[in-house]
């Protein structure tokens, strides 16, 4: 395998998360709805229906080009794509193929790596079909669904940098705000065109189509690039076909012939007119961008977070907003907060939590409060997870930590009379006579039984150092 070089161009489907479809004033939120709900005359193509261009996709095509760090066309045009399927009433699907929105632009993964994106387009979604045996079932909800095509230059080489690559496309477009981003509701759906050659010109190229997932897109790639070289070292040719992918079985099948552009008998859209947009407008978009993953990437170095903890961080960007927000206020307790956020937080079996419920003042105080060793860091750590409790948004750290009794006890005089009643005990006699003779190992048993009688509220440290003044 080491003799062949693995090449691979990925498309990405973003659907955009306007509130009405692409060219109707159509519900765009299909998600639990019943079949055909969320459909219109235009939709259905019914004689006479025109289409009007939502205004709002424009923009979330102009932020998501900005986000690749692509040039935005101010003049595209739509066309027509021919082809017939149940799931598209009209016979053809409205796209950009000869002007496209979005030009040309690169994107820089976390290892350091650039891909270049050849070009992006705005399109309709067509329908879904599901398939019983002789028959099929149709449901136009997602048909006219705003979507952007994505398209890479073939700039991947490996599984593992597909898969990098899609995740970080799937953080630009939650970041520029475009996108719900839910990969099992088809919010983004990548297409990987997989090519193996022992030579610097490329092999011939099959396509995998409508993996959601990103650790189905590394075992598809995997996958892919294993049978290739097998089909060319048995002397035979790969043929250039679109393939589906079988999460279960962990193998590609064939589905049909790869069509080319001449086969979609591509014609200019006349029903919609040319998209013509002024720079200004562009300039407007680009100055309410929020900080992108790069951004945070380089503010959060100072940190010193493990690569694999700054990236889960980055997979919300809530969270990334909130821990920039409590390094602008004390870097020196930033650390602590990303490790909760990450150790914590992500941690939770069925995090299924409000992760912008904590505000990063109280973030913080939580943080200044174990500083001050008034919380234990186990401690800290119950009332952080019960901070993102719907119940308690209103309670500051400090209550919550009272209310939780969990306040550590820092008084020597309160903590000496626990101190004194432990050393006295029979049951501890041993151990504080081996730590009288220097054998500090023992000095572990004490402290935890201070710390039930305390109930967990001394302080471990305070607690340590008082009772080796007392057996010294």
């Amino acid at each position: 395998m080491s003799e062949y070089k693995t090449t691979i161009g990925i498309e990405c489907h973003v659907q955009l998360n306007t509130a009405t479809k692409l060219f109707s004033a159509t519900d765009n939120d299909a998600v639990d709805k019943e079949p055909n709900a969320c459909v219109s005359p235009i939709d259905y193509a019914l004689p006479g229906m025109l289409p009007v261009l939502n205004k709002a996709a424009i923009e979330k095509c102009v932020r998501a080009g900005l986000a690749m760090n692509c040039k935005i066309n101010l003049v595209s045009r739509f066309d027509r794509k021919h082809y017939y399927y149940p799931d598209l009433p009209k016979g053809y699907q409205i796209t950009q193929m000869y002007m496209p929105i979005i030009g040309a632009g690169t994107i820089r993964l976390p290892d350091g790596s650039e891909v270049h994106i050849e070009h992006a387009h705005l399109e309709e979604d067509a329908g879904k079909l599901t398939h019983f045996g002789t028959y099929s079932l149709v449901d136009l909800n997602r048909a006219g669904t705003p979507l952007i095509e994505i398209v890479s230059m073939p700039d991947i080489h490996s599984a593992a940098q597909a898969r990098m690559y899609c995740e970080e496309l799937h953080r630009l477009m939650m970041y520029a705000g475009v996108t719900n981003g839910d990969l099992y509701q088809g919010n983004m759906r990548f297409d990987i065109n997989v090519s193996v050659s022992k030579t610097d010109e490329l092999g011939t190229r099959t396509e995998t189509k409508n993996l959601n997932s990103f650790r189905s897109i590394e075992r598809a790639v995997e996958y892919e690039v294993k049978r290739q070289i097998e089909v060319l070292e048995r002397g035979e040719k790969v043929k250039q076909e679109t393939r589906g992918w079988n999460d279960t079985t962990g193998k590609t099948t064939s589905q049909r012939s790869k069509e080319e552009a001449q086969d979609y008998r591509y014609m200019p859209e006349p029903d919609v007119p040319p998209v013509v947009l002024e720079q200004s407008y562009v300039d407007k978009v680009a100055a309410n961008m929020p900080m992108m993953p790069d951004e945070y990437r380089s503010k959060f170095g100072i940190l010193n977070l493990d690569h694999s903890e700054s990236e889960a961080i980055l997979n919300y960007p809530v969270l990334a907003e909130r821990l920039s927000e409590v390094c602008d206020k004390d870097i020196k307790l930033a650390p602590r907060v990303a490790h909760w956020f990450s150790g914590v937080l992500l941690a939770e079996e069925n995090a299924d939590k409000n992760y912008s419920l904590a505000t990063a003042p109280e973030l913080v105080e939580l943080s200044e409060m174990v500083e001050k060793k008034e919380l234990s860091s186990t401690a800290a750590k119950e009332v952080f997870l019960e901070m993102y409790d719907k119940k308690n948004t209103s309670k500051t750290p400090h209550t919550l930590a009272k209310e939780m009794n969990l306040l550590q006890e820092n008084d020597e005089g309160a903590i000496e009379a626990i101190i004194d009643e432990v050393l006295t005990a029979p049951e501890c006699a041993k151990a504080a006579e081996d730590v009288r003779n220097g054998e500090m190992k023992a000095i572990g048993f004490l402290v935890g039984q201070v710390m039930k009688k305390s109930k967990g509220k001394a302080n471990p440290a305070t607690v340590n150092e008082l009772i080796k003044k007392k057996l010294s």
